[in-house]
């Protein structure tokens, strides 16, 4: 929803990032798609979304003939906090999930993790 991504917007600007939004997966799919290789970093994704959901966007992302859609790192930013949904995450092809309320912290550190080149 708009106060989650706010929220969310609002920690990473914190940390000087730029940060771009979608409202939905297939929006999400469409900006990664037009926009040039490279041109995001990291991708975090929500999982219940409207019109495409999280889960979707990571395997049509992965499924992607463009050069970084296999390698990006995508997290997923969601309130299914059970193993089921860690594993239902991973298995779409996201790298990590995160459970909300989003932790600063652990938000930081995982993104560090999958940034460092």
């Amino acid at each position: 929803n708009e106060i989650n991504a706010e929220i969310a917007k609002n920690l990473l600007e914190m940390k000087h990032c730029t940060v771009e939004t979608a409202e939905n997966g297939a929006i999400a799919i469409e900006l990664f798609t037009t926009n040039p290789v490279g041109y995001y970093d990291a991708i975090l994704m929500d999982v219940r979304m409207p019109v495409m959901d999280g889960l979707e966007a990571a395997r049509t992302l992965r499924a992607m003939r463009k050069a970084d859609g296999r390698t990006i790192p995508v997290i997923a930013m969601t309130a299914n906090a059970f193993q089921e949904d860690v594993d239902a995450s991973l298995k779409s092809g996201m790298n990590a999930h995160l459970a909300k309320p989003i932790e600063p912290p652990v938000l930081y550190e995982t993104l560090e993790r999958y940034l460092k080149k």
